[in-house]
């Protein structure tokens, strides 16, 4: 009796969730005046238009060279933002952990600055910061690097905490001081899964990087953002298909590195 009281329960609470999405989805569309039926309707018309003009031509190639030189330095600035970041995210890290934190107040400090550097977007980011550095390539770069800070702050606290305690209190038995600690039980540890959240972080930072690049005016954003104005489509086209292989052969690279340190 008991099991068909719960099973009841389940699903009409199954039927007021989805209830309530459908009544939620109506409410956004109709204050937003989204149609959904035309947007259904006009997708194929959409479809067309991307077959019919995102295309590679001949011509567009010869401004392979160009694109591909905006693309490194993109890749390179989300390589820089993420690894700089990294640095300052592990001592936050640490400060912020309940295993390694020695201060309550520098723990609240390190959560505080990775909940605001997180739950901003890298785009309100580089719009805040263009107004103190304007458009170039640093204005990007910081943006990266904040938005990191607070996302690699938030994972390396979990894979420090998510350690096993043991090997810390065998070497605080021992009078081991905290750097050894640190060395000797907490990296080891912690290692593999700190690597593959900065890999995470990467793949994540070239992409955000395309659309502060548009804010920024810097990188293969700004040339997406240039060719689109000009109505360019066929360029516009390699630069996505740039942007699009780049992303993927990273990807690749990312995952056979976690493959092997996991």
């Amino acid at each position: 009796m008991n099991e068909k009281v719960i099973r009841n329960q389940r699903k009409w609470q199954t039927i007021i969730f989805v209830a309530l999405i459908f009544v939620l989805t109506y409410l956004s569309a109709d204050i937003t005046n989204f149609n959904i039926i035309h947007g259904i309707a006009t997708l194929p018309d959409a479809v067309t238009w991307i077959f019919a003009n995102l295309f590679v031509t001949q011509e567009t190639l010869e401004r392979l060279p160009k694109i591909l030189e905006k693309l490194v330095e993109t890749i390179l600035m989300s390589i820089a933002a993420t690894t700089t970041a990294t640095v300052i995210s592990f001592f936050l890290g640490l400060m912020g952990s309940k295993t390694t934190g020695t201060s309550s107040v520098l723990g609240a400090f390190a959560r505080f600055v990775a909940s605001v550097s997180r739950n901003i977007p890298v785009v309100a980011w580089a719009l805040i910061l263009l107004l103190s550095f304007g458009q170039n390539s640093v204005t990007g770069y910081l943006a990266l690097f904040v938005g990191s800070v607070g996302f690699l702050t938030r994972a390396f606290i979990e894979s420090i905490d998510e350690a096993s305690h043991s090997a810390v209190e065998a070497l605080k038995a021992t009078g081991a001081t905290y750097f050894q600690i640190i060395y000797k039980a907490v990296i080891p540890q912690c290692l593999p899964q700190m690597i593959s959240w900065i890999l995470f972080m990467i793949e994540t930072n070239i992409r955000n990087a395309t659309l502060v690049g548009i804010l920024t005016g810097t990188g293969i954003g700004y040339t997406f953002d240039l060719y689109y104005k000009t109505l360019n489509y066929n360029a516009v086209a390699l630069v996505t298909l740039s942007i699009v292989l780049s992303v993927i052969a990273i990807e690749l690279i990312s995952n056979h590195i976690r493959k092997v340190i996991l």
